[in-house]
């Protein structure tokens, strides 16, 4: 299988640090945030991984040209922000008409990628997305999902007083269906939690990371993060 590791954002909420970094390449624990993800990624068998790049773009591939993982990556650099279904549909031959994977580089996690595949391998016929959800523990900046028997029913993106704590995590298998539908909006800018969940509805299945996850958005989130990575250990 294949990846999409989004990565061109600006990383706003976390200045002064991404002045002069780039947000997939801030570091929790001493490693940026992308060398955990092509740890976990590659280390589980998947054959190539694309990352998208806009803000200080050569810091970012000559990061990636020093990895190991070096050779299975692919780069895509956006002059203008696509959004998170634009660059997915700006790149959909890449994905070889195949189920793929699709990852915000900005968070921080740690799930055991076998079970996630297989939770998509037996999801509900009717449904072309898994999403890994996680528990929040800041409900009204994540959006916030409502299950029942493992499909969404329900969407709360970033209200006040959402109704649970049961989050999106951002990390996505999609059906090649799913990219055929973003082709219909006739758009080149989309946004996957806005534009393309909500059509969904009833038709996403669910894998819950029991284990960590943390979107390091800010700089109080990275601080969390440092302070509870040292307790997790990790394989990759």
């Amino acid at each position: 299988m294949r990846a999409l590791l989004l990565a061109a954002g600006f990383g706003t909420r976390l200045r002064p640090l991404t002045e002069t970094i780039p947000k997939c390449l801030v570091s929790v624990r001493g490693k940026p945030l992308l060398s955990y993800w092509f740890d976990l990624l590659f280390s589980s068998g998947f054959d190539r991984v694309l990352v998208n790049t806009h803000y200080l773009p050569e810091i970012v591939s000559s990061f990636i040209s020093q990895s190991p993982w070096s050779r299975q990556i692919d780069q895509i650099h956006e002059e203008t922000i696509l959004g998170t279904g634009g660059t997915v549909l700006a790149n959909f031959s890449w994905f070889n008409n195949q189920p793929f994977l699709v990852a915000h580089a900005d968070n921080l996690t740690i799930f055991e990628v076998s079970h996630f595949l297989d939770r998509h391998a037996h999801r509900p016929p009717e449904c072309c997305i898994t999403m890994m959800t996680f528990d929040t523990d800041a409900p009204h900046t994540c959006g916030i999902v409502e299950e029942k028997d493992g499909v969404v029913i329900a969407f709360h993106e970033k209200v006040q007083n959402p109704p649970g704590f049961r989050a999106n995590a951002a990390v996505y298998i999609f059906q090649p269906e799913v990219v055929a539908y973003m082709s219909t909006l006739n758009k080149a800018v989309i946004d996957i939690s806005t534009e393309v969940l909500p059509y969904f509805l009833g038709r996403i299945f669910t894998f819950h990371n029991d284990q960590y996850h943390r979107d390091i958005g800010n700089l109080e989130s990275l601080a969390l993060a440092e302070l509870e990575f040292i307790h997790f250990k990790y394989s990759f």
